[in-house]
């Protein structure tokens, strides 16, 4: 296992937006605490990193500041188009390759790099 850097930092916040929107686009909700922290020790089992609980109280956090600005951006309202943006074949892993995600993506290295308490 491997310490968190700025690079999986931003991959699990995008991970956690992403699946912020998901639920909002299905429900009409945000996710409770408990499934963002459930979401974020996913993403970290299955990508082999750690991270304190203070650091990923702050990615949930955060998460919630991002998915309110990623609203703006084209996400799928279609639960099938949603399910496109992993890569299924390997898990729930993200797809790097669909626009929406880099553009989360980029979002979230943008709120990491203007947050103190991430520098």
């Amino acid at each position: 296992m491997k310490k968190m850097d700025d690079e999986a930092r931003a991959e699990l916040l995008t991970f956690l937006v992403v699946g912020q929107l998901f639920a909002f686009a299905r429900t009409g909700e945000w996710l409770r605490t408990d499934h963002l922290i459930e979401s974020s020790q996913m993403w970290l089992s299955s990508n082999g990193a750690v991270c304190g609980w203070l650091e990923r109280a702050q990615l949930v956090e955060a998460c919630r500041v991002v998915a309110i600005t990623a609203l703006d951006l084209p996400f799928p309202e279609v639960e099938a188009e949603m399910v496109q943006l992993f890569n299924l074949n390997r898990g729930w892993f993200l797809d790097y390759r669909k626009p929406v995600v880099q553009q989360i993506h980029t979002l979230s290295v943008s709120h990491l790099s203007q947050d103190a308490s991430f520098i």
